[in-house]
């Protein structure tokens, strides 16, 4: 904590003496120009900027691959048998209906909720999610409701992407998705995927990840990618395919964020996590995903 309140004072102290343009320019407006234009390179909260001057604090991982990695989401199964029910803010808290194909909207609205710090808690998005123009994306596995100083040493695992594929979509997640919508008939599987991007592993690996989902679901996926914007059999779309990219179109398995709608036994196909308990709670059996998985929220960072 110490350290962001030190950075802040600096701020203030410092822009006493700026113009409001100095002022803007001064204020990072990511980890990575905070890394690089302040010099800092340790891990923790710190707060950032949006180019409209809204202040908002998140968490900077200032060492993996080269440092400058921001928070700027995560996505937090808080009740796996409430599906599509108060707190699955990037599906749907209205249940799954097809006269609300896109459910809540969050992909690709600028809506905010939660706070940094309960970001393994509750779902988290901050202004970074839509301000912030960056090349890669990096996702961490942290079990439930750790607190923050504990994220690195009890995430089981972490990837990012080197391609800096979001070049070719408008510079983040939310003009991705304005591109490819995470909404119910939105097109079919698997004529129209989104991208699947290969992925460094951090921590773990390829195999590691593919083996955290059940056989059935090993069969239809290639473990060592990021996919985004997965369509299942039923037209249903999922956000974020986690490590892995689709083969088949069972995506609700592997995938999280769906869209309003989920045709297949709804609800149980519904939800953050849509159908990771599609054969049992945790069984790591049939299309079950395991309790390690389905246990942790996925935070999502750019650079």
């Amino acid at each position: 904590m110490a350290n962001w309140i030190v950075l802040l004072v600096s701020f203030a102290c410092i822009n006493l003496s700026l113009s409001v343009r100095e002022l803007e320019y001064s204020t990072p407006q990511s980890c990575k120009d905070l890394k690089q234009r302040f010099n800092i390179n340790q891990d923790g909260l710190y707060y950032l900027s949006s180019p409209t001057g809204v202040v908002y604090q998140t968490y900077c991982d200032m060492t993996t691959a080269g440092g400058g990695w921001t928070l700027v989401a995560s996505v937090h199964e808080n009740n796996l048998y409430g599906k599509c029910t108060t707190g699955d803010r990037w599906s749907s808290q209205q249940g799954g209906s097809p006269n609300v194909p896109d459910g809540d909207g969050s992909w690709s609205n600028t809506v905010t909720f939660g706070n940094a710090e309960a970001a393994t808690s509750d779902d988290f998005k901050n202004p970074g999610y839509y301000d912030i123009t960056a090349e890669n994306v990096a996702v961490w596995h942290v079990p439930n409701n750790e607190r923050v100083g504990r994220w690195k040493l009890t995430s089981f695992l972490r990837y990012h992407t080197e391609s800096k594929f979001l070049r070719s979509y408008g510079g983040n997640l939310y003009n991705l998705f304005k591109q490819f919508p995470v909404k119910y008939n939105a097109g079919s599987c698997p004529a129209n995927h989104g991208p699947s991007v290969p992925v460094v592993y951090d921590v773990g690996d390829a195999s590691f990840n593919h083996k955290l989902f059940g056989p059935h679901v090993r069969g239809e996926t290639e473990p060592g990618f990021i996919t985004f914007r997965a369509i299942n059999h039923e037209k249903a779309a999922m956000a974020i395919c986690l490590g892995v990219k689709p083969k088949g179109c069972n995506t609700e398995h592997s995938c999280i964020g769906g869209g309003g709608h989920f045709p297949e036994a709804s609800p149980r196909q519904c939800g953050d996590f849509a159908s990771f308990d599609w054969d049992g709670y945790g069984t790591n059996a049939g299309w079950s995903a395991s309790k390690q998985v389905t246990e942790a929220a996925v935070l999502i960072f750019y650079r």
